[in-house]
């Protein structure tokens, strides 16, 4: 009788102790998570004065940070929201940024959204999913957060509801954000460097902050965080089979090399000698960079171009075998020599060189198979208005084909790439369903 007592007991105290250690790391995971935060903004509903002067830099201000690429759907109206953003936790949908009342941002004032920007809290004090790159925004200025407010709260009114996010459990919850954000995040201000110019500063603002380059351009750890000190070294964008190749390495996407004119050609036109952009990059050019002023485009080529650089390991990895090349190089004669030349030399002003073009030879060979397989444009911008397509391939090619001419490719006209395997076809084709 006594045991039977006293075991009961036991469990209790157990699930007391379990129950008050999890209290106790919830509420450190919460107060870690909220470090650093702005005091919560006044509850009065007065706002700024949305000058005309004002409205117009938001707008500026809004295609610096591409935001309606995220908010806005195919088809769909402006900043109205509901992109899909599929993460590896689960599918998170873009919020309606328009002053819908209900929907939108109606109700919301300045300082709410400042606190958004920030600290990435919610008008409702709910910690923001960071594919809200507000670990990035928080260097934005509150000055400028106001005035991008402005801008959102002139659009029309359109009344969506926002989607529930479909992300997993334990990812959907509150504790988790205060984890992740506890290990990950402490809002911040971008504090001019002092022995930089003036340029370099406005550079790194936009690079850094508004333009959140390294939510793309850097790798992610299991939990989707970017440590900052792999920032803008490279990365697979996840679920999307592309991959941002690192800024820092002449032999991927470095600049040092480059002229500040040429940088400031491929950022506002998508072209520029030796090279041109596609997938994801391609939209960012069209949508957002072609828009930004000399200035600020002057800038940001001065801080990219000043990024340390980093020389390529030595890649051991053998190049593909005979036969597989003898297959790729029939296949490249009958579906890419028309275009891009028996030599890969491509064609001026037009079809881009193979042979000596640095994105065809990254250690990824994603952003190669993705374009084999479903082709794209570069970006069509005022200095590029009928940009160069290439038709996608992957009904008239398998797995193995795409694969043998990817290799040839990575291994002819001087170059020694590692050869791309059926199975890393299927891979890229995997991560886009």
């Amino acid at each position: 009788m006594t045991r039977r007592r006293i075991w009961p007991r036991r469990v209790v105290l157990l699930l007391v102790a379990v129950a008050l250690l999890a209290a106790v790391l919830g509420t450190l995971a919460f107060a870690l998570a909220h470090r650093g935060d702005a005091p919560p903004p006044p509850t009065a509903t007065t706002d700024i004065p949305a000058s005309p002067d004002l409205v117009r830099r938001g707008e500026y201000l809004a295609r610096a940070g591409d935001c309606i690429a995220c908010h806005t759907t195919a088809g769909g109206r402006p900043f109205a929201g509901g992109v899909a953003l599929p993460t590896p936790f689960g599918t998170l949908y873009s919020s309606n940024l328009t002053p819908d009342t209900d929907t939108g941002l109606g109700r919301w004032t300045a300082p709410e959204f400042w606190r958004a920007m920030h600290n990435g809290v919610g008008r409702d004090g709910r910690m923001l999913y960071p594919a809200f790159p507000y670990p990035n925004y928080t260097r934005v200025t509150r000055e400028d957060s106001d005035a991008l407010f402005a801008y959102l709260q002139a659009l029309p009114a359109v009344r969506l509801p926002n989607r529930p996010h479909g992300v997993r459990f334990p990812y959907n919850t509150q504790v988790a954000l205060a984890a992740w954000r506890a290990l990950y995040f402490t809002p911040g201000n971008l504090t001019p460097d002092t022995r930089q110019s003036a340029e370099w500063n406005r550079g790194a603002y936009l690079v850094e902050g508004l333009g959140h380059c390294s939510a793309c351009h850097s790798p992610r750890n299991a939990l989707g965080a970017t440590p900052a000190a792999s920032a803008l070294q490279g990365g697979r964008i996840p679920l999307q089979g592309w991959y941002a190749p690192s800024l820092q390495a002449a032999h991927e996407a470095g600049l040092g090399p480059w002229s500040v004119p040429d940088i400031v050609q491929l950022l506002r036109v998508g072209v520029a000698p030796g090279a041109s952009v596609s997938g994801p990059m391609a939209e960012v050019v069209s949508q957002s960079l072609q828009h930004l002023s000399d200035a600020d485009l002057q800038a940001m080529a001065v801080y990219l171009k000043a990024l340390p650089q980093t020389a390529a390991a030595p890649d051991d990895r053998p190049v593909a075998d005979a036969a597989v090349l003898a297959r790729g190089s029939s296949l490249y004669i009958a579906h890419c020599a028309q275009c891009h030349g028996d030599a890969g030399q491509g064609k001026p002003g037009s079809y881009p060189a193979l042979a000596g073009n640095r994105a065809v030879v990254l250690p990824q060979a994603d952003n190669l198979v993705q374009m084999i397989l479903r082709g794209g444009y570069q970006a069509q911008t005022a200095g590029n208005p009928r940009p160069v397509g290439m038709p996608p391939f992957q009904h008239l090619l398998d797995d193995g084909e795409v694969a043998a001419v990817a290799s040839f490719v990575r291994a002819s006209w001087g170059h020694a790439a590692a050869p791309v395997s059926a199975l890393e076809v299927q891979r890229v084709k995997e991560s886009t369903r």
